[in-house]
């Protein structure tokens, strides 16, 4: 690979060689030329790669090919960085006839997937690499790809072809802005990113959503590998062996936990018991587990320990940590029972006290700032332990890495205003010139915002209200399809042999 200049070198890590370029500046990154194989014409062509960091985003790989015998071109981007602790989908409702909207950039990883549930539409992470382009520029790309084939098809199968040719019409209506339509990007690696033009204000038509990735989708990105078939072989022979031994039955899912702790308690002393009901208020009672590493996959371990939080409930504190490559990640998962109903905390901030408040959010609380137009959907930010102060400060970070375009070198500038705007209200609240809100709307109770009074009635600023869940925020959380019954029968069994 040779240097767009005289000298010439080999890229060796285009991570490094990424980040090199973001400490100097987009514009300093060298310029990477490589001849290429068209894969029209059989000839050779021109592949330009350079590695960059979009400010606030990613760091980048941008590669464009050229073919000067037949005028083939291509461009695809990929990341160089590293893979984010979540999964991303945005949902874009694209109304009739407004182009702007069409105009969106779009960033497309290699395993993002787009979806228009109005065609029952959908281009798997395979079909298109990773693009940087709008969402007219995603549709119309994928209106080509179908249409290259379609002689061929005619030829073989002309009803086949017919069929092509009238969703074809179709998917060029929507993306003329014919139609309205709804424009999904789901992405597991949570690498991929649509336009917002109202940011760092919410947009009405664009909604995002975090969400923890399936074991396929991690073996699919390469964290986890596929179970043997001889270990499953292996564990169904044991358990029919067993079975036919006359040993133990196999106990049904979800009544395991249940039946093992009344047997402890059972055959347990009370020094023993006692030690287990103090295990929660012993944070230096840590226990591990096998993890895998977020950013470079490799095995490493997961720290973790219950405590019971006054005033709150119990909580489960995990940290990871990878020797490998250094990465480290923190998170709070609520612990105990699920409450029957969703909580939302008020807190009108008014002194540095208040900006010194102890703040647990959890990943399924949603934070907004009524003051400044912020809205932060749940799953954002993950459940951190932090202070009021340190909440918006991160919240400000993900916003800038989230909505990196509205700060780059060819944003515009009316843009560039409304962020410097943004930021300028920002510092008017943590440098308390006005009075200001913070409010947490956890739907699973499990958000939590510290007292300045020993007594949570006394605290004037903070009020707190418990409401009924919706049925769209129980579907979401998992709870309608919800079946405990295997695991109240364990509990109400009276056998504890």
């Amino acid at each position: 690979m040779a240097s767009s200049g005289e000298d010439r070198g080999v890229v060796v890590d285009i991570r490094s060689a990424a980040e090199s370029a973001g400490d100097d500046g987009a514009r300093d990154a060298p310029l990477h030329v490589v001849e290429s194989l068209c894969m029209r014409c059989g000839e050779n062509g021109t592949t330009r790669i350079l590695l960059t960091l979009i400010p606030h985003f990613r760091e980048v790989v941008l590669m464009a090919f050229e073919c000067p015998h037949c005028s083939e071109r291509n461009n695809e981007v990929q990341f160089a960085g590293q893979l984010q602790p979540k999964g991303c989908c945005y949902t874009l409702k694209v109304p009739k006839g407004q182009p702007e909207v069409l105009n969106r950039q779009v960033v497309k990883s290699d395993s993002a997937t787009i979806k228009i549930p109005e065609l029952d539409f959908e281009i798997p992470p395979e079909a298109q690499r990773g693009t940087l382009s709008t969402v007219e520029g995603s549709i119309m790309r994928a209106v080509s790809e179908l249409q290259a084939l379609q002689d061929e098809r005619k030829k073989v199968d002309p009803e086949k072809a017919e069929a092509i040719e009238q969703f074809l019409v179709k998917l060029r209506s929507l993306g003329s802005g014919e139609a309205a339509f709804t424009f999904i990007l789901d992405d597991a690696s949570g690498n991929s990113f649509i336009e917002n033009p109202n940011a760092p204000s919410s947009d009405p038509l664009l909604s995002l959503r975090f969400y923890e990735r399936t074991y396929e989708q991690q073996a699919a990105l390469g964290f986890l590998a596929e179970p043997t078939k001889e270990s499953g072989d292996s564990s169904q022979d044991a358990s029919t062996v067993e079975g036919n031994s006359g040993g133990p039955q196999r106990i049904p899912h979800g009544s395991v936990g249940a039946v093992a702790g009344r047997r402890a308690i059972a055959q347990g002393n009370s020094d023993e018991i006692t030690a287990a009901l103090c295990r929660y208020s012993a944070p230096e009672e840590v226990d591990t587990l096998p993890s895998t590493c977020a950013a470079c996959a490799t095995e490493c371990v997961t720290r973790f320990f219950s405590t019971k939080i006054p005033y709150f409930r119990e909580v489960i504190v995990m940290a990871t940590s990878c020797d490998a490559c250094g990465y480290r990640n923190s998170e709070l998962k609520p612990g105990g029972e699920i409450p029957a109903k969703g909580k939302k905390t008020t807190l009108i901030v008014r002194n540095v006290k208040d900006l010194s408040r102890d703040v647990i959010k959890s990943d399924s609380a949603a934070v907004s700032v009524p003051e400044l137009e912020l809205e932060l959907s749940s799953g954002t930010l993950g459940g951190i332990v932090t202070t009021v102060e340190g909440l918006i400060v991160k919240i400000c970070e993900a916003l800038e890495r989230v909505h990196g375009f509205q700060l780059g070198d060819s944003t515009y500038e009316w843009k560039k205003k409304k962020w410097d705007g943004f930021t300028e209200r920002l510092a008017k609240l943590l440098n308390l010139e006005e009075p200001w809100t913070l409010i947490l709307d956890d739907a699973l109770a499990a958000s939590f915002i510290a007292p300045a009074t020993d007594s949570l009635e006394d605290d004037k600023q903070l009020t707190i209200e418990e409401y009924e869940r919706s049925w769209e925020q129980n579907e979401e959380l998992g709870l309608n399809d919800m079946d405990t019954s295997s695991a109240d029968m364990a509990y109400n069994t009276t056998s504890t042999s």
